[in-house]
């Protein structure tokens, strides 16, 4: 499985300053459980916005441009090449995109799987999710998550890239 995970705002907000705008512990207890044992792939920001570097129990990969980045306990790659052949040796690993902005829009052809928190109120941020093919997916499971803080109301969701269909 190669899937996108991430959370968003209503108003599309997935990021402020390098951290989360929100806090809701049963997203984060989420994303930990979706992403144990699992190359965790994350570009640069998102790693240095981490409170613990790095992410314990999974393999941590960083995409980045810059040739002079290293994260000591991460793997680093530079290319989509790299991590297709980092995600082909090890085959018993799902991968788990996890942002920012820049490696979600430059890998939208990947995957197979969404798998988003979406919060039903609006927050201040400077990163927004872009678009993604929708239309390429579909909805098979949704969970509502009322919280006292109508803000935080969240609903985890996940999407399956539709099947091609012959024609």
């Amino acid at each position: 499985m190669i899937a996108f995970l991430w959370a968003q705002a209503a108003n599309g907000v997935i990021g402020k300053e390098g951290r989360l705008p929100w806090h809701l512990p049963d997203d984060l207890a989420f994303f930990k459980q979706q992403t144990l044992g699992q190359l965790t792939v994350m570009g640069r920001k998102t790693y240095l916005g981490l409170p613990k570097r790095p992410l314990p129990g999974r393999t941590n990969v960083i995409l980045t441009h810059d040739p002079t980045f290293s994260a000591p306990g991460a793997i680093v790659v530079h290319s989509l090449a790299e991590l297709q052949a980092l995600a082909a040796a090890h085959p018993e690993q799902d991968v788990l995109i996890t942002g920012g902005a820049q490696v979600f829009a430059s890998l939208a052809a990947l995957p197979d799987t969404l798998l988003v928190t979406r919060l039903a109120g609006e927050f201040a941020g400077d990163v927004t999710m872009g678009d993604l093919p929708w239309e390429d997916f579909e909805l098979v499971a949704s969970r509502e998550v009322v919280m006292p803080d109508p803000r935080l109301t969240h609903t985890f969701e996940k999407w399956q890239r539709r099947s091609a269909k012959l024609s």
